[in-house]
């Protein structure tokens, strides 16, 4: 088998990948160990940034999130029993975000893919990379019980943290860096109506707690938990008790419940690699960086990765020249950075630390005091809440 461009993994970032890339008349075969089934069922959030859904409309994915997903214009801070709501639309200058669940763009990627007569091989095993330091990588692989081996011009790797392709990355220049945080959410999908027209984030005593929501009928729910507990402890009575109790406010507002439809747990990390590339290898999405999701920056990160990777394909088809492909790590790390520094700091400020001294404890509720009463803070909050732009120096966003 041949192609232009092989891309391993079929989440967000390969798929837009390779979408990105047959709009500009450029080959791809995706690679994907898990079933169609499989991708499309596994029920994430999605917060998506404004570029996020600008990108999505511009290169004819968005009806379905335009129509089913739910624009919010801003958030809410709780704390103290009291929320604070955070004009978001305002303080950027019109931008808003997009609810609109991960797995639903995963569904109008693979049927736009799919329509265009896109290769997507599913279910395929043993995949490895081979000779990604010269100008013909290969990726080999076992396929309808048959073993193959995929030339290309450049592999993308956008197979999640646990995928083969960075540890292609030799060790002697391979980086990675990582923050392990106390901190663990049990998350509920849960058949009620929607409790708030906008998110609430809330610091509480108990911990943290989320309130979002997924479609009228079906919410998604979160809360603060020991990362290592067993999700055996929590009755559907326990997690809807906790739930109410750190999002009750003063003035009486209740949540309301109704029959968990899923619950687990799962453990909270940053993670980085630096660089991105080696020889004709990219890394793209979780492959390459995790962020907590107190800032909703995953999938965001995943997209503005692969618009730095198809400008810079596009231009060597055309020119010949690897200018920006050569600076892709640069770029991209950039945002990826401020991602985290913005995930950081939502996590720190919204999580109740269980190891803090008083005065500690203190001090994380008059940041939120700070935040909440200062324009200058908001501003900086909602700015990288919409999403900050992504930085091309003399470049220009795809589509623009």
């Amino acid at each position: 088998m041949q192609t232009k461009v092989g891309i391993i993994g079929a989440g967000p970032a390969g798929l837009m990948l390779s979408h990105l890339l047959h709009l500009a008349g450029i080959e791809t075969v995706i690679l994907e160990k898990r079933s169609r089934e499989d991708i499309e069922g596994t029920i994430r959030a999605g917060v998506l940034e404004q570029g996020t859904v600008d990108l999505l409309n511009a290169s004819g994915v968005g009806e379905r999130m335009m129509r089913e997903g739910l624009t919010h214009h801003g958030i809410e801070l709780q704390f103290n029993g009291v929320r604070h709501r955070v004009n978001m639309h305002e303080l950027t200058e019109g931008k808003s975000i997009m609810v609109y669940p991960q797995h639903e763009v995963i569904k109008d990627l693979v049927a736009a893919r799919l329509k265009a007569g896109g290769e997507i091989l599913f279910n395929v095993d043993n995949v490895s990379l081979h000779d990604v330091d010269k100008q013909s990588p290969k990726i080999r692989f076992q396929y309808d019980d048959s073993d193959h081996e995929l030339s290309c011009d450049f592999i993308m790797g956008c197979d999640g943290f646990h995928g083969p392709s960075r540890k292609e990355i030799p060790d002697s220049i391979r980086k990675e860096k990582q923050q392990i945080y106390p901190f663990g959410w049990l998350g509920i999908l849960a058949e009620t109506p929607i409790a708030n027209p906008e998110l609430i984030y809330s610091n509480h005593d108990r911990g943290f707690a989320l309130i979002s929501t997924r479609t009228p009928e079906i919410q998604r729910h979160y809360i603060q938990v020991n990362p290592n507990d067993d999700i055996n402890n929590w009755s559907d009575d326990r997690i809807w008790t906790d739930l109410k109790a750190r999002v009750e406010t003063s003035d009486g507002w209740t949540l309301p419940d109704g029959p968990i439809l899923q619950k687990n747990i799962v453990s909270m990390r940053s993670f980085v690699c630096e660089p991105m590339q080696y020889g004709r290898l990219f890394l793209a999405g979780d492959a390459a960086h995790i962020v907590p999701p107190t800032g909703a920056k995953g999938l965001n990160l995943a997209m503005t990765d692969v618009q730095v990777l198809q400008r810079g394909i596009e231009r060597f088809y055309q020119t010949g020249s690897k200018d920006l492909l050569d600076r892709y790590s640069e770029i991209a790390l950039r945002r990826v950075w401020k991602a985290q520094r913005f995930s950081n700091f939502m996590t720190t400020m919204l999580h109740r630390n269980f190891n803090h001294s008083p005065f500690e404890r203190s001090i994380q509720l008059s940041e939120l005091d700070y935040v909440t009463s200062s324009r200058a803070a908001l501003t900086s909050l909602s700015e990288n809440y919409i999403g900050l732009p992504l930085e091309w120096e003399a470049e220009r966003t795809v589509f623009s």
